[in-house]
């Protein structure tokens, strides 16, 4: 049974709340889940206006879920401009379920429509609406409280979400202890009146019959073992803390606060017990600056930003790559350009991460496709710029940043090593390249992966100056020669080129040949690998693949395309992945679909473009 649920209403009426307790008691009945909170982009717009509307959507299955879903099954809407903003989320035959307190003339009139042609208005005639009374059900479920009507009221959130909860069985005792957990002994009144509504609304769902999968037999979706709901910015910081224990360096993170990034550097923030060290910058190029001192130190150094913030980067982003330092930046992207849409997500920055500099710069850029899976490209970034002495950029979106899904606790013992090239003057004794004529260190001699030798300031014998102007190789003093210039031109595209080994190959979904390969990154795998999948049931050859490490390409990709007749790229930009790879590869016909649209694609949309693009 898969079912998608979208709750809306102003940004004061705690949907995102709701929406967040829904999904992880949905994940500790046995389902999948997967979520996609929809913010306005006004920091609090006039209550009851369509542009102040906030939402939260829950894809949640019996077996595993790898996205938001398309079109919501069951439609919340507190008010008339919640209904009106998301209608179009929603199927044709979709379950709604108002807030009829709300759904006054005046406030229908508000939002531009006519209380008694709404229903044909908004063409909700073959839609279940379930008028149920939220607001007066809050009122008389609190009314022993002796709250005062506008905390009262505050209480609504919870009434629908026992409602909704009430509407598949699935249990309330999560919400539950959540409440009492939040509100403790210094708010027992506010605890015991969210409750109250809690169950009042659970009662409400069944007694009114509004069943939407009691009689499901839920299979556990995951496999056993310990689990907890984690969104993208935090995956991407545990990843990093994963990775400083597992290095045995100490973590620093120096960043500028920026929508939809600021959640990375906000749970750095809360664990200095492991010893992690965050620096909140006055702007965006002192982040990323104290970021590379902090590695030049011997640190492991991030930093996070989104992409107008990418753009200030790039002049220290390419010292980084001069000098050879390790350090990892994480590019949550937002619409663009300018300051764009900051709440909204798109994938239009890899342009920019991958030729964003001056001169020739080229770096590693790695993608990662589910908030889960930015715990494990967060330490693969980490692992990369440490061992090969790199700066690496990490791109997630708006989409994995605040979406959630259910995520496997690890054992960083069992993780993979991180082993950085830190020396020492005995280490290196018996390297001759390492030292001059008058046996001083020459900071740019390599290993056999052409990682520069980590000499940590302090190291005694070990002392060397780094800089952005161009260098001698291996001795690393300044030189304009042009033969010097394009030598180190070349090694900087090597020991990016040298990258591919470290990242397992593209794998491929289908055959390994025929019409049409489908290729996807970021946040639209799940989308597009589901809308395949479908395709193939239906008997259409096709096969997807998703691309993780753009540059350098990652391992197979190459191959794969050569067997198959048209490459279609799916991507949520212009066709940015597209072109560059026809700008790489002879392949005569690679094409694209593009929405810039800066909402997820929709599985079916997908079809119909593959189908067209397949015939």
């Amino acid at each position: 049974m898969s079912t998608v649920i979208r709750f809306s209403g102003d940004s004061g009426d705690g949907m995102q709340m709701v929406g967040n307790l829904f999904s992880e008691s949905a994940a500790f009945a046995g389902y999948g889940v997967f979520t996609f909170p929809d913010y306005p982009a006004e920091v609090r717009a006039p209550q009851g206006t369509v542009a102040g509307v906030s939402g939260f959507q829950v894809h949640f299955d019996s077996q595993v879920v790898t996205h938001q879903g398309d079109k919501c099954d069951i439609l919340v809407a507190m008010n008339p401009a919640a209904l009106v903003a998301h209608r179009k989320y929603a199927t044709a035959t979709a379950t709604i379920v108002i807030d009829s307190d709300n759904f006054t003339k005046e406030a229908v009139a508000k939002v531009g429509y006519d209380i008694e042609n709404i229903v044909e208005q908004l063409h909700l005639e073959d839609c279940e609406i379930v008028e149920a009374p939220v607001t007066q059900m809050t009122l008389n479920a609190v009314a022993e409280c002796g709250l005062e009507r506008k905390a009262a009221l505050k209480c609504r959130n919870m009434m629908v979400l026992g409602i909704t909860l009430g509407m598949y069985d699935i249990s309330i005792d999560y919400a539950k202890k959540f409440i009492e957990k939040k509100f403790g002994a210094k708010n027992a009144l506010v605890s015991k009146a969210n409750i109250a509504a809690l169950e009042a609304g659970e009662n409400y769902a069944r007694n009114s019959h509004l069943v939407g999968g009691s009689n499901h037999q839920v299979v556990r979706a995951l496999p056993s073992g310990v689990y907890r709901s984690i969104n993208g910015n935090q995956a991407v910081a545990w990843g990093f803390i994963a990775a400083a224990e597992n290095s045995g360096l100490p973590l620093f993170c120096g960043s500028y606060p920026i929508t939809p990034a600021t959640g990375i550097l906000e749970e750095l923030a809360k664990h200095k017990a492991l010893g992690v060290k965050t620096v909140q910058a006055e702007d965006e190029i002192a982040g990323i600056c104290t970021a590379i001192g902090a590695s030049f130190g011997g640190s492991l150094a991030v930093t996070t930003t989104s992409g107008p913030g990418l753009a200030l980067k790039s002049e220290a982003l390419g010292l980084a790559v001069m000098a050879q330092i390790p350090l990892v930046v994480v590019d949550v992207q937002r619409g663009g350009p300018s300051t764009g849409l900051p709440t909204k997500s798109e994938q239009a920055d890899l342009l920019q991460a991958m030729y964003g500099r001056n001169g020739d710069s080229p770096l590693v850029v790695l993608t990662a496709h589910s908030p889960a899976d930015c715990f494990d490209k967060a330490y693969m970034a980490a692992k990369i710029a440490l061992e090969r002495m790199m700066p690496v950029v990490l791109l997630t979106d708006g989409n994995l940043a605040n979406g959630t899904e259910p995520w496997r606790v690890r054992r960083v013992a069992d993780m993979p090593t991180i082993t950085p090239p830190i020396v020492s003057r005995e280490e290196l004794a018996d390297k001759a390249e390492c030292f001059n004529d008058n046996g001083l260190f020459n900071p740019y001699s390599a290993d056999e992966n052409l990682a520069r030798y980590w000499a940590v300031p302090g190291a005694e014998g070990l002392e060397h100056r780094l800089g952005g102007l161009e260098k001698r190789p291996i001795v690393g003093s300044i030189s304009y020669t042009p033969e010097d210039h394009a030598a180190m031109g070349a090694l900087r595209a090597e020991r990016v080129a040298r990258v591919a080994e470290m990242v397992p190959s593209i794998e491929i979904e289908g055959a390994d040949e025929g019409d049409l390969l489908v290729l996807s990154w970021g946040s639209n795998v799940g989308k597009v690998s589901e809308a395949v999948a479908q395709l193939r049931n239906e008997g259409v050859k096709v096969a997807h693949a998703a691309v993780e490490l753009i540059n350098p390409l990652q391992r197979g990709v190459v191959e794969a395309i050569s067997h198959y007749k048209r490459v279609v790229v799916c991507e949520s930009n212009s066709g940015q992945l597209a072109s560059y790879l026809r700008s790489i590869l002879r392949h005569g016909d690679i094409r694209s679909v593009a929405d810039m649209g800066a909402q997820p694609f929709t599985v079916d949309a997908l079809k119909m473009e593959i189908s067209a693009n397949l015939n």
